[in-house]
C-alpha cells in the first residue's frame, strides 16, 4: 500500500491574493499606487452600496452601477458549498434604468436601499474601471485566479463556509470558515430571544496558550485581515437570511412580535485569537461594524475581548472608547492567573483592572473635561485617573460595559475564598462579572465545570461586593461550541485518517510495479514532534526520503554489528 507523509500545518500565512474588498486599508493602498484619487465620501458610498446590495461579486456589482442589464442565475439553496456564490451573468448592452437582481444570498440590513425614485449614486469612472479590471471570481476554484500575486487583485469574498452545524435546540450555529490559504477559523451565531449575536475570530490560532482553551493548543498561525473579519458577518447574515426564507410562517409571527432573528445585532470578539494582538485590523473592522452606512451596529453592541494586553487596551480607549471591552480574567490573583494563563506573566493584575476601569469611564471623563480626546492632557497615552462616585459609574455602565470574563473551573479559582477575592478586586468599580461554565475541550489537563449550586453560591458572593455578576447561558455544547474546538477536532480527524497500517512484508522500499518506491510513513510521535516545531513542508519532500533511507540503513547496520558481536562472544565462551 503506497502512502504519503501527511502535510504539516503551516505556522504562518502567505500574503493574500486576492485581497478582500472589505479590507479598506488594503484597497486605499492599492488605489494610491494606481494614482486613483477619490473625493471625500466616495469610498464610503461604494461600501454603502456594496453592503446594501448583499455583497455580490465585484464585476456584477460594477455592471449594476454602470446600468448594464443583469440576468439573475438561480442558486440551489440546498447546496451549502455553493450557496455563498450568488453569481449572476451580465448581458450585453446597457440600460438607462438600474437593474433589479434577485439573489439567494441577499441579506437584510438596517439601512436597506430606499424604493423611492431619485438620482442614482455616482462613482468615478476610473474607480469603476479599476474594480472591473483587477478582480477575480469570488470563491473561485481556479488555481490560476488564486495564485495571482498582483497587489491590486481583489474579490468581494475571499473565504467560504466549509461547514456549519446547528445545535439540537436551534439556538446556536457554528461555522467553520475556510480562508483562501486553507486555514480554518470559527464563527458562532447565538440566537437569544429577539436578538442574534455573532462571535467572530480575529486570528488563526492563538499565542496566549490558556490551558483550558482548545485554540491555545494550536499556537499562533497568523492574523486575519479586517476584510476577513467582516466576511464572517456576511456569512452569518446569509445563513440567517436563508433560514428566514425557509419558513414564511415564522417570519410573520416574528414580525408581529416585533422581534427579528434575521439580522445580527451584537458582535463579540471572543472567537479564535487574541484581538488586541491584531489591533490595526480589529480596529478597522470595528469601525465598519458601527458605521451607520454599513452594519450600523450600536456602539455598545460591539465587544472586544482580551486576555490582557495593557498597552493595546489603552490604545482602544484612545481610538474607540465607545465599544465594550471584556477582560478574560479567569483567576482572582496573580499567582493563580499565571498558572492557567501563561501570557499573564509580567502583567500585574492591578494594571489590567485599572486599564479596564479607565476604558469604562473614558467617555464620562471626556464629557467632564469638555475635550474630544479621551487622553485628556496626558502625553503618554494613558487616560488620567479620576475618582468617580457610584452614580457616575452607574450612568457610564448604562452606555457602555466594561466586563470581566471568568471561566468556572473546578479547583482553586472557583473556591469560596476565590469568590471573595474576586469581589474585593471589583469592589467600587461597577464592573460586570460574567461567569462562564467551562465547556469541556480536548486539552492536556482534564478540567471540569463546578456544579450549578456551587456557581450560584460563587455568583452571590461576588454580587455582595456591589458588582453585577451573572452566569452565562451554556450554548452549543452538542456542536463543539467552545472556541477553537471544532477546528482542533477536524485537524485530529484528518491526522487520524492519514495514519494507516503498512504490512511488515511490504517493507519501507516496496516496489508497487509502477517504478516508484513507496514512502515510509512517519510514526505518530515523529509527526507530532514535526507539527510542534512547525515550519513549512516546502522543499522537505525531496530531502525526507533520503533521510529516512539513511536512518534505516544505519539501523540495519547497527543491528548486524550487535548480532555479529554477540555471536563472536558466544563462540569464545564455548571454547
Amino acid at each position: 500500500m503506497t502512502m504519503t507523509a501527511p502535510k504539516q500545518i503551516k505556522r504562518y500565512r502567505d500574503p493574500l491574493s486576492p485581497k478582500p474588498i472589505l479590507d479598506r486599508p488594503a484597497l486605499l493602498k492599492s488605489l494610491k499606487s494606481n494614482g486613483i484619487i477619490l473625493k471625500n465620501g466616495q469610498l464610503d458610498l461604494f461600501y454603502q452600496l456594496l453592503h446594501r446590495s448583499g455583497y455580490p461579486p465585484i464585476k456584477e456589482f460594477v455592471s449594476e452601477l454602470r446600468g448594464e442589464v443583469i440576468v439573475a442565475v438561480v442558486v440551489d439553496s440546498n447546496n451549502n458549498n455553493n450557496a455563498d456564490d450568488g453569481s449572476v451573468s451580465v448581458a450585453g448592452g446597457s440600460s438607462s434604468s438600474s437593474s433589479v437582481v434577485s439573489r439567494n444570498n441577499k441579506i437584510r440590513t438596517k439601512n436597506a436601499i430606499s424604493s423611492r425614485s431619485g438620482r442614482r449614486a455616482q462613482l468615478p469612472k476610473s474607480f469603476l474601471e479599476f474594480l472591473a479590471n483587477i478582480t477575480v471570481n469570488d470563491n473561485s476554484d481556479d488555481d490560476n485566479d488564486n495564485n495571482n500575486n498582483d497587489e491590486c487583485c481583489f474579490a468581494t469574498l475571499t473565504s467560504k463556509v466549509q461547514t456549519h452545524q446547528t445545535s439540537a435546540d436551534g439556538t446556536t450555529t457554528k461555522l467553520a470558515v475556510q480562508l483562501q490559504d486553507g486555514h480554518i477559523v470559527e464563527s458562532v451565531l447565538m440566537r437569544h430571544e429577539g436578538r442574534v449575536t455573532i462571535c467572530v475570530s480575529s486570528q488563526v490560532g492563538c499565542a496566549m496558550g490558556c490551558t483550558f482553551c482548545a485554540t491555545g493548543t494550536m499556537g499562533i498561525r497568523g492574523n486575519l485581515s479586517s476584510g476577513e473579519i467582516l466576511e464572517q458577518l456576511v456569512h452569518g447574515s446569509r445563513i440567517l437570511a436563508s433560514e428566514t426564507r425557509s419558513d414564511e410562517d415564522d417570519i410573520d409571527q416574528k414580525k408581529q412580535k416585533g422581534k427579528r432573528l434575521d439580522i445580527i445585532r451584537n458582535v463579540v470578539f471572543m472567537g479564535m485569537g487574541e484581538p488586541l494582538n491584531n489591533y490595526p485590523n480589529v480596529l478597522s473592522a470595528c469601525r465598519a461594524m458601527i458605521d451607520r452606512r454599513l452594519w450600523n451596529l450600536a456602539h455598545n453592541r460591539v465587544t472586544v475581548s482580551t486576555v490582557g494586553v495593557v498597552s493595546r487596551m489603552r490604545d482602544l480607549t484612545r481610538d474607540l472608547p465607545e465599544v465594550n471591552l471584556a477582560l478574560s480574567l479567569h483567576a482572582p490573583n496573580q499567582e493563580m492567573r499565571e498558572a492557567i494563563v501563561p501570557a499573564a506573566r509580567g502583567t500585574p493584575l492591578e494594571s489590567l483592572i485599572e486599564a479596564l476601569d479607565e476604558h469604562m469611564m473614558a467617555l464620562a471623563k471626556r464629557k467632564l473635561e469638555g475635550n474630544r480626546n479621551p487622553q485628556g492632557s496626558d502625553q503618554d497615552g494613558n487616560v488620567g485617573v479620576k475618582e468617580f462616585n457610584m452614580e457616575e459609574r452607574q450612568s457610564a455602565s448604562k452606555k457602555k460595559r466594561a466586563m470581566i470574563e471568568y471561566v468556572m473551573l473546578e479547583g482553586d479559582t472557583s473556591t469560596i475564598e476565590a469568590a471573595h477575592q474576586l469581589g474585593k478586586l471589583c469592589e467600587g468599580r461597577h464592573l460586570v462579572v460574567n461567569l462562564i461554565p467551562y465547556n469541556k475541550t480536548d486539552v492536556k489537563d482534564k478540567l471540569n465545570c463546578p456544579s450549578e449550586e456551587h456557581m450560584q453560591e460563587f455568583r452571590q458572593i461576588v454580587s455582595s461586593y456591589g458588582s453585577f455578576c451573572s452566569i452565562r447561558r451554556t450554548m452549543g455544547a452538542d456542536i463543539a461550541g467552545a472556541c477553537g474546538q471544532l477546528v482542533v477536532e477536524q485537524e485530529k480527524k484528518k491526522q487520524q485518517q492519514q495514519l494507516d497500517v503498512i504490512d511488515i512484508e511490504d517493507g519501507p522500499f516496496r516496489n508497487d510495479g509502477s517504478g516508484k518506491r513507496a514512502v515510509t510513513v512517519l510514526s505518530k510521535r515523529e509527526k507530532n514532534e514535526n507539527e510542534t516545531h512547525g515550519g513549512s513542508s516546502h522543499g522537505d519532500e525531496t530531502v525526507d526520503p533520503w533521510i529516512r533511507r539513511l536512518t534505516i540503513a544505519t539501523a540495519v547496520t547497527a543491528t548486524c554489528f550487535v548480532v555479529s558481536g554477540t555471536l563472536l562472544l558466544l563462540q569464545k565462551r564455548k571454547r
